[in-house]
């Protein structure tokens, strides 16, 4: 059997349904042997960044792994941004090279790269099959890496060469890595430690990260919170671990927090933090971070325990078994109060945006809420990105994928089409920006190809306008190459929009119906109700629904970067 062929059955044996290609010269002997067959679907996207993306969509949405296929050099490089965006993610891909044959490697060989070593710091593993017996064990190795422990992505790097040889036909059952024993159960002793902990404390706060919804934990999240009544505050990639109606979410935490989660962290006495790793974005400034409080950190990586933030109680373990775990010992807490202050931080502050505005961000969310009562929805990066994880209602009927960790523009369109393939009978929204789009809106033409009716939301605010926040209120309304209608003729020192502006290009209604897609610009309130009428209608292709939001909204509140988390802006 030649290495092409074991590859395919390789495949098959993971019951891999899709595979996110993009053919090339060193990688076409793959796709010859993959016409032979029709249990895998081929997707071919239009460019590979936006196959990457894809990849990583489907698995987020559908908890399998991601798998895709690219050649060598470009093919392989147009990769690097998606794998570090699976990477901070915890998202399972498994990515496959193409590569120049074996004896021509490290010779500069035409599109040859040294994509191991440029991937190796932002994937679990990436390695070079230099041996045909070796092909089999490593896709087996592969699939196991990128699903156990910190789930992440994994490259394998296919030389021609090693493609084309014949050998075995045998695909391990089993693996085994001696270097390689990820975390498995619950140390009971240290999760004692912290049931003695919780039941002591008088403010007691649950700080839930991506963790719990990649371990699909949210039901143990919810028994959690209701058995012991202790509130619940999330990452953004812990948005949707307790449904947001609940009365014992309070709300996302961090830079753009709610006003109630940001003061609730600094004044408990307990933070009990599931499946986060602390980044800078949730702690603000960290002599200030929950100052008052003991921490106890859950989370499946060891490496991410005391790194950013000390803990007083470490456990490494998956958020899912250690909650469960944790509801054997788990008794109700003496809340009463603690829950009253909460809740008064929710009524002073709001969360909320002005009603007199005509459109604005909240008011498109809360109609998706009001049509979309089950949807996967995705979105790009940047303001639209924080006021989807502010309004957006969450329960066991919808999932958010949003690219946490790296912050990638360009993530949402391709990564909402790869959802769309593991959901094809369920509504998914893509939320984007008019810069984000724009750096992969080709995908357009892959989801019109494949018929599938993803509903794109374009703010458009003629802006990138998380960075033009910054320059309104840190840099003196210094708008450097933030407004996306610039021209040339324009003054080099603008202050704003205004009638003097030129028009905004391209028109996105005109773009949707070159790609045989649907269309529709939003101006007015009353008509955002009817865009998303319109949108459901159409189910055999996609539909761009552009709303023109006001240049000046904000994102807030805000905690500026080093600031501490109560210590935020509130309006401008």
């Amino acid at each position: 059997m030649k290495g092409t062929e074991l590859f395919v059955k390789a495949l098959q044996k993971e019951g891999i349904d899709f595979l996110f290609a993009y053919p090339g010269g060193y990688a076409i002997d793959i796709f010859d042997e993959l016409y032979k067959q029709d249990s895998i679907q081929v997707i071919l996207p239009r460019h590979e960044q936006g196959l990457v993306h894809a990849a990583d969509g489907y698995a987020r949405a559908t908890g399998r792994t991601g798998v895709c296929l690219v050649t060598s050099g470009p093919g392989a490089t147009n990769l690097v941004t998606g794998i570090a965006t699976a990477n901070y993610d915890s998202v399972p891909l498994v990515c496959f090279t193409g590569q120049v044959p074996t004896s021509l490697i490290g010779n500069d060989a035409f599109q040859e790269v040294d994509i191991v070593g440029i991937t190796r710091s932002i994937c679990k593993y990436a390695v070079t099959v230099r041996k045909r017996e070796d092909l089999g064990r490593i896709i087996k190795e592969a699939f196991y890496i990128a699903n156990t422990g910190k789930k992440g992505p994994v490259v394998v790097d296919l030389p021609k060469d090693i493609m084309l040889e014949e050998g075995d036909d045998l695909y391990p059952k089993e693996v085994k890595i001696r270097s390689y024993k990820p975390s498995k159960g619950v140390h009971i002793g240290q999760l004692k430690k912290a049931n003695s902990l919780l039941s002591q404390a008088k403010k007691p706060l649950f700080l839930m990260g991506g963790g719990v919804n990649i371990s699909g934990a949210n039901e143990e999240a919810k028994k959690l919170a209701e058995l012991t009544q202790v509130p619940v505050i999330t990452t953004i990639m812990g948005k949707g671990a307790l449904p947001t109606n609940h009365e014992l979410y309070i709300g996302n935490v961090g830079m753009h927090g709610c006003y109630a989660a940001n003061h609730a962290i600094s004044e408990c006495d307990l933070l009990f933090s599931i499946g986060t790793r602390f980044n800078d974005r949730i702690t603000g400034k960290i002599d200030e971070f929950a100052k008052n409080a003991k921490i106890v950190h859950i989370d499946i990586d060891a490496a991410s325990i005391s790194r950013n933030i000390q803990v007083d109680i470490p456990i490494v373990a998956d958020a899912k078994e250690a909650m469960t775990a944790l509801l054997k010992h788990a008794r109700p807490c003496d809340t009463k109060d603690w829950l009253e202050e909460v809740r008064g931080w929710e009524k002073e502050q709001p969360l909320g945006m002005r009603k007199d505005k005509g459109i604005t961000p909240q008011k498109i969310i809360e109609c998706m809420n009001e049509e979309l009562k089950k949807a996967v929805v995705v979105t790009d990066v940047g303001q639209h990105q924080m006021w989807v994880t502010q309004y957006l209602e969450m329960d066991e009927n919808k999932k958010l994928l949003t690219s946490g960790g790296l912050g990638t523009m360009g993530y949402g369109l391709p990564a909402a089409i790869g959802a769309k393939f593991g959901y094809p009978d369920t509504p998914v929204i893509c939320v984007s920006g008019d810069g984000g789009v724009q750096m992969n809106i080709q995908e357009l033409a892959t989801a019109t190809a494949y018929g599938l009716p993803v509903i794109l939301c374009i703010f458009n605010n003629s802006y990138l306008g998380m960075v033009r926040q910054w320059q309104q209120l840190f840099y003196g309304k210094r708008y450097s190459s933030t407004c996306t209608r610039r021209r040339k003729s324009c003054s080099a020192t603008c202050k704003g929009p205004g009638e003097q502006c030129p028009k905004y290009q391209p028109d996105f209604v005109k773009l949707a119906e070159s790609y045989e897609a649907y269309g529709m610009r939003i101006e007015k309130e009353e008509d955002i109700k009817k865009a998303f009428e319109f949108a459901k209608e159409h189910t055999d292709a996609p539909t761009i629904l552009e709303f023109m939001i006001d240049s000046d909204e904000l994102v807030l509140p805000m905690v500026q970067g080093g600031q501490a988390l109560d210590c935020m802006i509130l309006d401008c």
